[in-house]
């Protein structure tokens, strides 16, 4: 299939690019490089640097290419924190450039859709490991903005037949060899607990040791960004079989702030110093995704389940690209 891919230079649409040109399909990736990276685009793919908001861009790019069979929809703004400061990039910026995107897709005949979806849908889950059963309850503009998108989508089903597939997952992680996470501003925890072993921060900050967890600190999940990629895959493949679907995507179990640290330690042998804050608001002691439908329906299997790979294979990217994509 010849597949568009909207934040293709970005961390995780970087990685699912590679991962489709490795599997035989052909990419075009849309970026407008606000947050992605030239030089994570394979050079196998079709590069447009544009913005979603320009409606003629998106015009000339789909009668530039007018076979494309299906859409992954990574671009977007995804800062929790930002979406609170500064709520209309995210309920604004984020569904228009979606509804531009889905009206010229419609327009041309595309008529298979996968939206990086997001787990921030769940603020207040009743049960752990959260399923696609729960009821949705955004935790922020940003897991708002995808509900809609979410939306929008069973509309444009209903509407003109478009078959899609929505993916909610919490933290992406981990890297390969030849790509990596390198945002401006750094706000994932395992890319900055490695900037401390890098000597690039003096130390990494625990926001709150009081939890009801097992040692105290919030418990998250951690997926590795290839697996991720994976499961688009799988999901664009599946459309015309199943139909339109929803998954949640988790790693199966939990991580704490200081098992990731912990970890950290073990994998680069450097002592990684801790300090404890105080909590941050709206930060929720465990969250964590269920995979059991795209595991039992697709067959979908995670390859790096296990936190020290997962670790593992960022610190191989970080410490050979200690300034991401930068030249040194």
């Amino acid at each position: 299939m010849k597949i568009l891919v909207t934040g293709g230079a970005g961390y995780i649409g970087s990685m699912t690019t590679a991962e489709l040109l490795a599997a035989g399909h052909q990419v075009v990736v849309l970026d407008n490089l606000y947050q992605g990276h030239r030089a994570a685009v394979p050079p196998e793919a079709t590069f447009v640097q544009a913005d979603l908001a320009d409606r003629a861009a998106l015009a000339r790019l789909f009668a530039d290419h007018p076979d494309i069979d299906g859409i992954m929809h990574f671009a977007s703004y995804t800062l929790v924190g930002e979406s609170m400061d500064k709520p209309l990039l995210y309920l604004r910026d984020n569904l228009v450039n979606a509804a531009n995107l889905l009206e010229y897709a419609v327009e041309a005949g595309v008529r298979r859709f996968i939206l990086s979806s997001t787990a921030n849908l769940f603020d207040d889950p009743a049960r752990m490991p959260i399923d696609e059963h729960e009821r949705i309850v955004p935790g922020s503009p940003y897991g708002e903005s995808k509900f809609f998108i979410e939306r929008l989508l069973a509309w444009f089903e209903r509407i003109y037949g478009l078959r899609y597939c929505c993916l909610r997952y919490f933290n992406a992680s981990g890297d390969t060899p030849n790509r990596g996470e390198d945002h401006d501003p750094e706000t994932h925890l395992i890319p900055l607990v490695l900037q401390v072993a890098l000597g690039q921060r003096p130390h990494i900050t625990v926001f709150g040791d009081d939890y009801p967890t097992p040692d105290g600190t919030c418990v998250r999940d951690y997926i590795h960004v290839v697996d991720l990629a994976q499961a688009h895959i799988l999901a664009m493949e599946s459309l015309d079989q199943f139909g339109s679907q929803v998954y949640n995507l988790g790693n199966g179990s939990g991580f704490s702030v200081l098992e990731v640290i912990e970890t950290a330690r073990k994998v680069t042998g450097h002592p990684i110093p801790h300090v404890i804050g105080p909590r941050r608001a709206g930060d929720p002691a465990t969250l964590v995704a269920s995979s059991t439908t795209i595991r039992e329906k697709l067959g979908w299997q995670p390859r790096y389940p296990d936190l020290e790979a997962i670790i593992a294979s960022a610190w191989e990217w970080h410490r050979t690209h200690p300034h991401g994509y930068a030249k040194e």
